[in-house]
Order: C-alpha cells, then structure tokens, then sequence
C-alpha cells in the first residue's frame, strides 16, 4: 500500500496560528479624546467674528433697554433725581408721573457711605410708593485687591 501526501491544515504564518479577527480599540480612544480635548481648547478661539458688510432692511429696530431712573443721596442725606434736588413734599408728585409712564422701569439708588442705612430704606420706601417695581442700590467694587 502507497502512502498518499500528508494533508496538512490550513495556516497562515509558519507558528501554525490563526490570524487574530478582534480590533483593538484602546488606541481609537485615545486618539478620539486627544480630538475631543484640542476642539475644546480650540471652539472659543472659533468664535471671533469674521467682519462682514450686512445688508440693509426696512424691518423696525429692536428697543433698546429704557435709561434706568438714578436716584442719588448725597451725605447730608439729601436725594437728587439725576442733579435735580427732590424735597421730601415734592418727590411724590415728580416720581409718579415717571412710574406711571412705564413701572417696570429701573430705578438706582445711589447713597454715599456716609449717609444712614434708614434714611436710604426711607428714600427707597418713597420710591416704592410712588409705583415703581423694581428699586436696586448701586455699590462700587473696591480698586485693587485691598478692600476699603
């Protein structure tokens, strides 16, 4: 009896393994996340306006924010509707007419340090009275690090 060739199995490198048929996706992450971080640092530098010339229309502008009304109250505790003075029988009947007109309109009160915590709340009180809804204090920010 004759011996026929050896059949031998189906390989395809000499160590007698099949190929590997699995992705690695390790590297594919950190390639992404390295993407991911640079369009992070890179998006706000994106946002600088290219300049361009924009065309012109008949459409009404938008209204612009009204000038809030100032109140001022100097150190002798004496308030001022911008540089008017306002004595006390005459601050109702000058506010009113302004309250009416528009009373969510905002209305700064601007106090020197020196003046008294209650007489302020008295001159924002008065405001309050006369229609007006909304009533902030304005305070300046200390210059430089050390606080006054």
């Amino acid at each position: 009896m004759g011996m026929g060739p050896i059949q031998t199995q189906d390989t395809d490198d000499e160590f007698g393994t099949a190929p590997l048929s699995e992705i690695n996706v390790t590297p594919l992450v950190d390639v992404m996340l390295v993407l991911l971080i640079i369009f992070m640092v890179a998006a706000p530098l994106m946002t600088v306006g290219v300049p361009v010339q924009l065309p012109k229309t008949a459409a009404p502008k938008v209204a612009q924010p009204k000038q809030p009304v100032v109140i001022s109250i100097d150190a002798q505790g004496q308030p001022f509707l911008d540089k008017e003075p306002l004595a006390p029988e005459t601050m109702m009947p000058r506010l009113r007419p302004l309250a009416s007109a528009d009373p969510t309109q905002a209305v700064l009160v601007r106090g020197d340090k020196t003046v008294p915590y209650g007489r302020i709340i008295e001159i924002m009180g008065q405001i309050n009275a006369a229609g007006f809804s909304k009533v902030s204090l304005i305070a300046q920010a200390p210059s430089g690090s050390a606080a006054q």
